[in-house]
C-alpha cells in the first residue's frame, strides 16, 4: 500500500525542487535563480502545507551550505516562505495568469525584503532615506549590459524557473495522468 504522503506527484515536485536547488551551483548570470521559483513551486503543488514550506527551505539550506552564507540570509529566507504562502494561495488556480502574476508578486517583494536586510545589517544607516536609497541603489546592478540587473535578472529568472518547474508538471501529466493527482 502506497503511502498518502509520498504519491507520484509528491515525488515529482519533490524531484524538481531538488534539481532546481541543485542548479544553483551551475554558472548562471547573477540573479537568475530558481529560489523564488522553488518556493512558488512548492507552495502551489504540494498539498501538506508543512512540507510545501520545509521542501524548498531543506533543498534551499543544503545549496546553500555548498555556496555559503552570508549576513542577509534571514531575509532571503523570510521572502522564500513568504513566496510559498503565494503559491499556496493560487494552489487553487494555478493557471498561467496567476503563475505568472505570482511570479513577478514574487519577484517584488524577494527585491523588496532582501534589500531592507542589505540596510538593516548596515546598522539602519541613515534612517528611512537610507532605506530608499538602499533600494534606488538595488535596482541598477546595470553595468550596462543584458546580465547586470538584479531586478530585471530576478524578474527574468523567476518567471523562467516557473516556467519550466510549473511547465515540466504540465506536461509530465499529460504523459502520465497520475501526477494529476495531488
Amino acid at each position: 500500500m502506497q503511502s498518502k504522503l509520498f504519491t507520484p506527484r509528491f515525488l515529482f515536485v519533490t524531484f524538481a525542487i531538488v534539481i532546481a536547488a541543485i542548479s544553483r551551483l551551475l554558472p548562471h548570470p547573477p540573479n537568475f535563480t530558481p529560489i523564488g521559483a522553488m518556493a512558488l513551486f512548492g507552495g502551489a503543488c504540494l498539498t501538506n502545507k508543512r512540507i510545501a514550506l520545509a521542501l524548498p527551505l531543506i533543498a534551499m539550506l543544503i545549496s546553500d551550505i555548498l555556496i555559503g552564507f552570508h549576513n542577509t540570509m534571514i531575509y532571503v529566507y523570510a521572502s522564500f516562505v513568504l513566496i510559498t504562502f503565494i503559491g499556496i494561495y493560487i494552489r487553487r488556480n494555478a493557471k498561467t495568469s496567476a503563475i505568472i502574476l505570482a511570479s513577478l508578486i514574487s519577484s517584488v517583494l524577494f527585491f523588496l525584503i532582501t534589500n531592507f536586510g542589505v540596510w538593516a545589517a548596515a546598522g539602519f544607516e541613515n534612517g528611512p532615506a537610507g532605506l530608499l536609497s538602499t533600494y534606488a541603489l538595488g535596482i541598477p546592478f546595470f553595468n550596462h549590459n543584458l546580465f547586470g540587473s538584479f531586478f530585471a535578472n530576478t524578474i527574468a529568472g523567476d518567471l523562467f524557473w516557473n516556467g519550466v518547474l510549473f511547465g515540466s508538471l504540465y506536461f509530465a501529466k499529460l504523459r502520465f495522468p497520475v501526477l494529476a493527482k495531488a
